[in-house]
């Protein structure tokens, strides 16, 4: 038997904090969402001024992420250079950068994606919750 390690709760709401903190220095107005291992919504929010879509986008970007373990940005590029054929599995609608899995000690957690700026900025968000989250990990 393995033990494997999950995000409560209280993780995807530190991860939302800092998600939002760094989208409200910015003045990005943007929708956060965070999924689990399963691609199971944890918490969403749409920050105020962010268009509905954003929504639908953010659960999709982190959908694709949790799944695969891979930002949604490599999937993007896939699109970009001609592998169209991505454009026919279930998780294609969120294969748009602004998707970051969270990775602890080689087990995908979940994910986190963003959207309502441009698509390297939303990524920014993810990484710079992730990148916090897996520091007060490592304390």
């Amino acid at each position: 038997m393995k033990s494997k390690y999950y995000l409560t709760l209280a993780d995807a709401e530190f991860l939302m904090e800092e998600a939002q903190k760094y989208a409200t220095e910015h003045n990005f107005k943007v929708s956060i969402s965070i999924v689990d291992e399963t691609s199971s919504l944890l918490l969403m929010k749409r920050l105020d001024g962010a268009s509905p879509l954003t929504t639908h986008l953010s659960l999709d970007k982190a959908k694709c992420s949790s799944m695969s373990g891979r930002p949604s940005k490599f999937y993007e590029e896939l699109l970009q250079n001609g592998r169209l054929g991505f454009l026919s599995i279930p998780s294609a609608k969120g294969m748009l950068e602004g998707g970051k899995a969270i990775i602890y000690e080689g087990h995908i957690l979940g994910a986190i994606g963003v959207s309502g700026v441009q698509s390297f900025e939303d990524a920014e968000i993810a990484q710079y919750a992730i990148d916090a989250f897996l520091k007060k990990q490592s304390n």
